[in-house]
């Protein structure tokens, strides 16, 4: 028994990926929309079983190399597994656990009885994808992956109860192919240059080549095909409308996963294939990100300000939030790089919650626009107090995991003497108060018309509370006792950067 078990743990990498990637033809096949989001559920606890168990080895032991068939690499696919995308496998699979409870009768609200079933298959894809580009150590198969998870993710977006969700998807779907030709050009010019995919392989014989033009190029590709997945200021257009008009629970994990699985893979062809010094020096990367990470923190953030629709003005604060996360990249430090990281697991963990609150106020009222949640803090003050938490970790209120990303982005400027950009993080936590502020008013401190759904509201169910106040546990928890997340942000930040102080 315990040689089965030992065996089976040897191929957790790849049972990351097959196990959800076999469940998508099971759930399609399922004519029972609850069977269908059972079957999903299960698959997801599995997934984060197996991420924790990785996570842990790697912490223990070290990176895990897997070669897929026996082949080694570069001649095979190998997946490999380090304390950095350990911990995107956690978050992704995490997100995708306690967003799927909440799933169920939010869900059955919002899509069509006959397409349960396929919007259940269309998520385990998604989630197969995610994991995938996370765990591979192939630079072409970071693009299947990419795509697996785009193209369902372009089918879950279109579900949405709204024709404008349609509409949405078509424009992400025309981005988003913009932004895969361009990874691929990038991956197809460093396999021209180099003759390997396999990253650790293409790490080391970069170095070679890097003064040709080819490499340039494929660098610029790629540096551009990645910041439309993740949504980078000015490459955003996709990301408001797709999260507006998508069924909230689509928007809960696609906020809290696809663009940080996006970010993610700017770190690592980065810092592990290129180099952080190639970055910096040859390509001078830190005079273009700092500005375009800061346009996109005090842009999105003063747009979020004046929008009228709930989840518009969260989606245009993730686009402020993915700011945060690239001033931590360009400043090239390991102190920046530990805010970057820490983050991608904090606003996964914020931005979800956010908008699962906003969900389970839709299922009860049907409309989140602003004007249409007046007085629903008295109706379903549950709802509203995990919102108001979710709003005060967004904001970087002590003892919320946003004041610990914030904290370590104003320890990384200042480490530079840069004040001006110490007080510009300030400045735009700010904002957020002011934005999140205006739906806190609005349940709170004006009054529903009388005989409106929002005078007559009633608490959202438990299944969708239960885990929104999960995630609130872990946001005060991880504010407080930060040995988890900061310890494993550093120990990636130092893994990626290297010699870099």
């Amino acid at each position: 028994m315990i040689a089965q078990s030992l065996q089976v743990g040897a191929h957790l990498p790849a049972l990351q990926v097959v196990v959800p990637l076999l469940a998508a033809p099971v759930c399609a096949l399922i004519q029972r929309p609850r069977v269908a989001w059972a079957t999903a559920l299960a698959v997801s606890v599995l997934a984060l079983l197996m991420s924790s168990a990785l996570l842990e080895r790697t912490l223990v032991a070290g990176p895990i190399s897997y070669a897929l068939g026996g082949w080694a690499a570069p001649w095979g696919i190998e997946y490999r597994v380090d304390t950095v995308n350990a911990f995107v496998l956690l978050i992704v699979s995490l997100i995708s656990t306690l967003v799927l409870p909440f799933a169920r009768d939010s869900v059955e609200q919002e899509v069509r009885a006959d397409r349960i079933g396929l919007f259940y298959t269309a998520w385990m894809l998604c989630l197969t994808g995610l994991l995938g580009i996370a765990i591979t150590g192939d630079a072409f198969n970071v693009f299947v992956f990419l795509e697996i998870s785009s193209l369902s993710s372009y089918v879950l977006i279109s579900l949405g109860s709204e024709r404008r969700a349609l509409v949405a998807a078509f424009r992400y779907l025309v981005m988003g192919t913009v932004g895969a030709t361009f990874i691929l050009i990038g991956v197809g010019l460093l396999y021209t240059m180099t003759g390997t995919l396999n990253m650790m392989d293409l790490a080391e014989r970069i170095g070679a080549v890097e003064d040709t033009r080819a490499v340039k190029v494929a660098f610029v590709f790629l540096t551009v095909g990645i910041a439309i997945k993740m949504a980078l200021f000015p490459l955003h257009a996709w990301l408001p409308n797709a999260y507006t008009y998508a069924p909230s629970a689509v928007t809960a994990f696609l906020a809290g996963s696809a663009t940080k699985v996006a970010v993610y893979v700017w770190l690592r062809f980065f810092f592990t294939v290129f180099g952080a010094d190639y970055a910096i020096e040859s390509m001078s990367m830190m005079l273009l990100m700092l500005p375009l990470a800061l346009s996109g923190i005090v842009i999105a953030s003063l747009v979020a300000v004046f929008q009228n629709d709930a989840k518009r003005l969260l989606a245009y604060s993730s686009v402020a939030q993915i700011g945060y996360m690239a001033l931590g990249i360009g400043l090239f430090s390991t102190t920046g790089l530990t805010a970057a990281i820490v983050h991608l697991f904090n606003h996964a963990i914020i931005k979800t919650v956010l908008f699962m609150a906003l969900g389970c106020i839709l299922l009860r009222t049907g409309s989140v626009r602003i004007a249409s949640l007046a007085g629903i803090g008295r109706r379903m003050p549950w709802t509203m107090a995990a919102f108001v938490f979710g709003a005060m970790s967004l904001v970087g209120v002590p003892l919320t995991v946003g004041f610990i990303s914030k904290w370590y982005l104003l320890l990384a400027a200042l480490e530079f003497g840069w004040w001006p950009v110490a007080a510009l993080v300030v400045a735009t936590s700010l904002l957020a108060a002011v934005y999140c502020g205006r739906v806190v008013e609005a349940a709170y401190f004006r009054d529903p018309q009388p005989g409106s759904i929002q005078a007559h509201a009633r608490e959202a169910p438990l299944t969708m509370l239960v885990p929104v106040w999960i995630l609130i546990a872990a946001n005060i928890y991880l504010g407080i006792d930060t040995d988890l997340t900061v310890d494993v942000a550093r120990r990636a930040a130092v893994i990626l950067i290297g010699a870099v102080p």
